[in-house]
């Protein structure tokens, strides 16, 4: 009997240790593992670099409160601000508490400015957000807030068009008491659907003259999962606040929220904290995960690899039309839309030891670590060629 409460569907597996891109099972099985803790495990498992930085920091501090300096964190800050469109940071431990900070981020700015009544939340239909309280009616899905009234105010939905890509009546849900915009600069759990370049640059056009703040979620997409340090960096904008978790631990709980001077202004003492956020052994780690994903060739090594995988992938899709639909993502946010339930085929994938996890829109999402190799990511190819060939 398990203790555990119920709200997690898990399957009868467990791991005894992982090593880079692959995991072994308790009963001594080994799994490449393309999934990686769902885009958290952003160098692979049990990092040697990141290894050396937590065992380092753990035996010097673990934790000390935010009432007093945190030199690693003020490191942490520092590389990523001077890296990023960011002139402030601002610590937590997860993605969701990173997206609420976000929000809170957005109204204090307007409520510091005398407009309290700008206070409300543009984000898309059934888009991902985590899974407090506030994050799932900022999501807006049915599924997610069923059960969980009353109904957090404070939030309206856009609808966005992946077939051709456009936000349906944007302007006309802006209204006198929008504060902001909202949306994931990749969909994840939605199905990995990427906003357009030029989606976005009409997301910051329509800010600008609206005079309204643009978040840019990259919880799951940044951090080098795209290919670029953030996936907005293609299209050239600049969002005015970024929330970030998951692949910039490598595994170890951490979250930020990136914020331009302008609204960081409105962030004074006592308005907002996080007892956990920012402690010395997330920013040992962190601060190795940043070194690392600078290093001059390593994103272009995610992009290379990255673009051969996908184009395998397409011949795959171009091989068994009747079973694969599309082929979406960016970089090694990948997702593989099949035309029916995608359960039984991450099953079968599983069953060939290749992990994989679930999206909408029967989507298999594949999210490899950035560090992997090219004949790993042959092997993975291998494997869906034949849960294909026997799923025909």
């Amino acid at each position: 009997m398990s203790y555990l409460a119920k709200n997690y569907n898990r399957k009868k597996i467990s791991f005894k240790y992982g090593k880079g891109s692959y995991l072994y099972s308790v009963n001594g099985k080994k799994y490449l593992d393309f999934v990686q803790g769902i885009a958290v495990n952003s160098l692979g498992h049990t990092h040697p670099k990141l290894v050396k930085a937590i065992n380092q920091q753990s035996r010097k501090l673990w934790h000390v409160s935010n009432a007093f300096t945190i030199p690693e964190g003020e490191n942490l800050a520092k590389k990523i601000a001077k890296k990023t469109f960011a002139d402030y940071v601002m610590f937590c431990n997860s993605g969701a508490e990173a997206t609420e900070a976000s929000i809170k981020v957005a109204r204090r700015y307007f409520y510091s400015i005398g407009k309290p009544e700008k206070n409300r939340i543009l984000c898309i239909k059934n888009s991902f957000h985590g899974r407090t309280i506030a994050a799932i009616f900022a999501s807006g899905s049915k599924k997610m807030t069923e059960g969980f009234g009353p109904k957090v105010p404070g939030f309206d939905h856009i609808k966005f068009r992946y077939s051709k890509p456009r936000f349906q009546n944007l302007r006309k849900k802006i209204k006198k008491n929008t504060a902001a915009i909202m949306v994931e600069t990749i969909l994840g759990e939605g199905g990995c659907i990427p906003i357009p370049d030029k989606c976005l640059k009409y997301l910051r056009k329509i800010c600008n003259e609206k005079k309204i703040l643009l978040i840019l979620d990259e919880v799951q997409c940044g951090i080098g999962r795209s290919g670029d340090f953030f996936a907005f960096e293609q299209s050239k904008i600049k969002p005015d606040i970024v929330p970030i978790a998951k692949g910039i631990g490598g595994g170890f709980p951490i979250g930020a929220v990136l914020m331009n001077k302008k609204v960081a202004a409105g962030m004074i003492p006592g308005t907002h904290g996080s007892t956990f956020g920012g402690n010395p052994n997330a920013m040992a780690v962190a601060n190795k995960v940043i070194d690392i994903i600078h290093k001059k060739s390593f994103l272009n090594n995610v992009k290379k690899n990255s673009n051969y995988f996908h184009n395998q992938l397409n011949k795959l899709k171009n091989k068994f039309p009747e079973t694969i639909k599309e082929i979406r993502g960016r970089g090694f946010l990948i997702g593989l839309q099949l035309y029916q339930d995608q359960s039984k085929f991450i099953k079968k994938l599983m069953d060939n030891k290749l992990l994989t996890i679930r999206a909408a829109e029967n989507t298999v999402r594949i999210l490899p670590p950035l560090n992997v190799k090219k004949n790993e990511l042959d092997q993975a190819l291998k494997i869906i060629d034949k849960v294909c060939e026997d799923f025909k």
